[in-house]
This record gives C-alpha cells, sequence and structure tokens, in this order.
C-alpha cells in the first residue's frame, strides 16, 4: 500500500473518529461540565447567602442582647426604686405610729398627772382636816365643812 493511500485512510478514520466522539462523547462530557460548573456555582452562591443569613443572625443576636441589657438594667433600676420607696413608706408608717405612740403616751401622762394631782389634793385637805381639828382639839364632819373644803382643794 502507497502511503497515500495509508494517509488517507487515516484521515477518514481520523475524521470518523472526530464524528462520533463529536457526536456521542463530547455531548455528555459538556453536559457534565456544565452541570458541575451549575453546581459549583449555586454552591457558591448559597455559601454567599449563608454567609449573609449569619451576618444578620448576629447583628439580630447583638440588638436583642443589647435590649436585653437595657431591660434587665431597667428593671433593676425599677426594683431599686420600688425597694426606695418601699423603705420611705416603711419609715413613714414607723414615724406616724411612733408619733401616736408618743402622743397616746402624752395624753396617759396628763391624766395619771391630774389624777395625781387630785388624789394628792384629797390627801392634802384630808392633812389639813386633821391639822385642823388638832387645832381645834375636836372633830371637823366633812359632810358639814364640805364647802370649804371643796374651796380648799379648789386652792390646792
Amino acid at each position: 500500500m502507497s502511503i497515500n493511500a495509508t494517509l488517507i485512510i487515516q484521515m477518514i478514520v481520523f475524521a470518523i473518529l472526530v464524528w462520533f466522539t463529536m457526536r456521542f462523547v463530547w455531548p455528555p462530557i459538556t453536559a457534565a461540565l456544565d452541570e458541575r460548573a451549575k453546581k459549583i456555582a449555586d454552591g457558591l452562591s448559597a455559601a454567599d447567602r449563608a454567609k449573609a443569613e449569619l451576618s444578620n443572625a448576629n447583628q439580630r443576636v447583638e440588638q436583642q442582647l443589647a435590649a436585653a441589657r437595657n431591660d434587665a438594667t431597667r428593671r433593676l433600676a425599677d426594683a431599686e426604686r420600688l425597694a426606695q420607696q418601699l423603705v420611705e413608706e416603711a419609715k413613714t408608717r414607723a414615724s406616724e405610729e411612733g408619733a401616736k405612740i408618743v402622743a397616746a403616751a402624752k395624753v396617759e401622762a396628763e391624766q395619771a398627772s391630774v389624777k395625781a394631782r387630785e388624789v394628792l389634793c384629797e390627801q392634802v385637805a384630808a392633812l389639813a382636816v386633821k391639822g385642823a381639828e388638832q387645832i381645834l382639839r375636836k372633830e371637823v364632819n366633812p359632810a358639814i365643812h364640805a364647802d370649804l373644803l371643796g374651796r380648799l382643794k379648789a386652792e390646792l
């Protein structure tokens, strides 16, 4: 066989091989490569979306933590204010109760003082009558001299 015939046959075989490859082999390979490229692109976009969502979630968490801190601070301030108010109310009630007790004690002391003065006046009047009896050497009748004894009590 001549070199020209071999070369022509090889060119025909090569052309058939190129045609067969282009017809049956190349389309599945390009489809697989396109599908893989699409999956990679989808994966990258999903990763970007996940990063963005993570960033948004971190911002929301920070906002919620800040809100929780503010709420806790506000509640603590409210609790301290309420405690202070309760202490002030208790002091006020204690002062009022103390004032009532002091007033009641003053009234009771005044009543006891008046009663003691009356008892003392009666005792002084009785002593005065006894002293008058001793001086006059006769008995003084309290029923008869009630007016005189009443004036004596009033003077004392």
